[in-house]
């Protein structure tokens, strides 16, 4: 087992600024109602999840290819998370995931390609904690 940290350091009211930061040092990131939706500039939680979820989903997707006998080249994977700020009551509607991958060998086609992609979106851990957003949707596109 392994524990992961992150911590949030918040000032002020709600139109304050905060540091979002990770035990590992590398993220050390402001972060503030501007930037969430204002389109200002440091992150947000959507954002960052977005990023741990395209994460988890490549590295997930790469080991079901290669348990498959396939060699992975490279995939990209852009996780975009939709909120909706509902009246002061924010929530997450959508997640839409979109994965480009270049493999080869085990005579791979585009279908089993996208069987794998739907496999990752159903069983990579962050996609089993996201599960409670109402849609996730999933677009797959084989290279080769």
């Amino acid at each position: 087992m392994a524990d992961h940290k992150g911590t949030a350091a918040w000032t002020g009211d709600i139109k304050g600024s905060g540091i979002l930061t990770t035990e590992s040092g590398a993220l050390n990131a402001p972060y503030s109602v501007g930037s969430r939706f204002e389109g200002k500039q440091g992150t947000n939680p959507e954002e960052l999840i977005g990023a741990a979820h395209a994460g988890c989903y490549t590295m997930y997707l790469t080991s079901v290819l290669t348990k498959h006998g396939h060699q992975v080249q490279n995939i990209k994977t852009t996780s975009t998370v939709t909120m909706n700020p509902n009246n002061g009551h924010p929530v997450i509607e959508h997640i839409h995931v979109s994965t480009e991958g270049h493999v080869t060998g085990g005579n791979i086609t585009a279908d089993d390609f996208q069987k794998h992609a739907e496999d990752a979106k159903e069983n990579c851990p962050v996609s089993k904690v996201l599960s409670a957003v109402p849609k996730m949707t999933l677009e797959a596109k084989f290279l080769g």
